[in-house]
């Protein structure tokens, strides 16, 4: 009888940013008024100042905003345009984040079995999987999937999609790849909708990129996390809280002023339930024996996930980080917080931060969607993989 295969494994992370237009918070609400010529509503400006993150990057720039008029006037459709410009910013961002995971990983890029994308901001058919096949020259026999629509936790999702493929089909080397660009949510400041708001505070544009395979084949590759279980769940009653409509005038987000209680109220069971099996339940000390890789929803989600779990301060350092210096980039960011903690993992102690929590064998990566669909990913972290000192790099677009 054959061996059987081992869990799958993250071999190898990217990141990238689109270096078109990087906006300093304290920067961006003046910016983001002017450009949608909304000065005359500053109640709504002074509310958008106090949500505050550090930076955020963006494909689109002034001058794309300017070109579209459409696109700040809820009267007139925009839809074609949004998706014309989004066509080829997905897949030359998802490139950037890709290519950098590909040389990490150490191998040739037609060693890519499976390509799993993931993107908000598509609906095109040949879409970015096809595209980004094309522009990293990865075989003809790849075998492609794409994910649209699925919101913030879609990079988890993609990521446990990789994980059933890497474990049924024996040497397959599966690449991941989640891409956003913000700009079909675009919209100008209206009073009737602060949740509208609330996602132009917090959301950016960025990728992140893995390969995950199993059994690794030494001593090319490195295993950075193995992909112990994955699992979703629905917090009962909370269809509404978030949800994604495509419409004429774009992409329109409704986030729920009640999301962080509902939260707080529904996250422990869905972990309870993920967590209990493999033996990793909280215990006298709560759930502080493991790593947290949570989406940086925003601040009040990351604070709804501490209280109700009762984590130590530091133990979501690695999210509040990537919300800070990047926002919310939806599906990509978790593959930011993954590598961001796998940074930390490796630093010598006299360099690491005084917020971030010791070293932990077993943690979880946590995403929230619409729903409220929680995906929850128990990894266990090797210490191993690369990790390039040069850090998250941007692209020019």
């Amino acid at each position: 009888m054959a061996a059987r295969q081992q869990h799958a494994a993250v071999l190898a992370i990217g990141t990238a940013n689109p270096a078109k237009c990087v906006v300093a918070q304290e920067e961006f609400v003046d910016w983001y008024f002017r450009v949608t010529q909304s000065d005359h509503l500053p109640d709504l400006k002074a509310k958008m100042k106090r949500m505050s993150i550090k930076k955020r990057h963006f494909y689109h720039s002034e001058e794309t905003i300017a070109g579209h008029p459409e696109f700040i006037n809820r009267a007139l459709p925009s839809l074609d345009a949004r998706l014309g410009i989004a066509k080829d910013a997905v897949p030359e961002l998802a490139m950037a984040a890709a290519a950098r995971a590909i040389a990490e990983w150490g191998r040739p890029a037609a060693d890519v079995t499976h390509l799993v994308v993931s993107t908000n901001a598509g609906a095109h058919a040949p879409g970015a999987d096809a595209r980004l096949a094309a522009l990293l020259g990865l075989r003809a026999t790849v075998q492609r999937a794409v994910l649209y629509m699925h919101g913030c936790n879609a990079g988890c999702t993609a990521l446990r999609l990789a994980k059933d493929i890497a474990e049924n089909n024996r040497g397959a080397r599966v690449l991941v790849a989640c891409a956003e660009v913000t700009l079909p949510l675009f919209a100008a400041p209206y009073e009737a909708r602060l949740d509208a708001l609330v996602a132009m505070a917090l959301f950016g544009d960025g990728a992140g990129a893995a390969v995950v395979g199993a059994d690794p084949t030494t001593p090319v590759e490195h295993p950075i996390f193995h992909v112990v279980s994955a699992s979703q769940a629905t917090i009962p009653g909370t269809e509404e809280g978030v949800s994604l409509l495509l419409g004429e005038r774009g992409l329109d987000c409704r986030i729920s002023g009640e999301v962080a209680a509902l939260v707080r109220g529904g996250v422990e069971r869905c972990l309870l339930d993920a967590l209990t099996p493999l033996g990793l339940g909280a215990g006298a000390g709560g759930w502080n024996h493991l790593f947290w890789a949570m989406h940086p929803g925003g601040r009040a989600i990351l604070d709804a996930y501490e209280a109700a779990l009762r984590l130590e301060p530091g133990k979501l350092a690695a999210s509040r980080r990537v919300l800070s210096e990047y926002g919310n980039m939806s599906c990509a960011a978790i593959i930011f917080v993954l590598d961001e903690l796998r940074r930390r993992c490796r630093r010598d102690g006299g360099e690491e931060e005084e917020e971030s929590d010791e070293y932990c064998e077993w943690g979880a990566m946590v995403g929230l969607g619409p729903g409220l669909t929680i995906e929850t990913i128990v990894l266990r972290a090797t210490g191993g993989g690369h990790v390039d000192d040069e850090g998250k790099k941007s692209i020019a677009a």
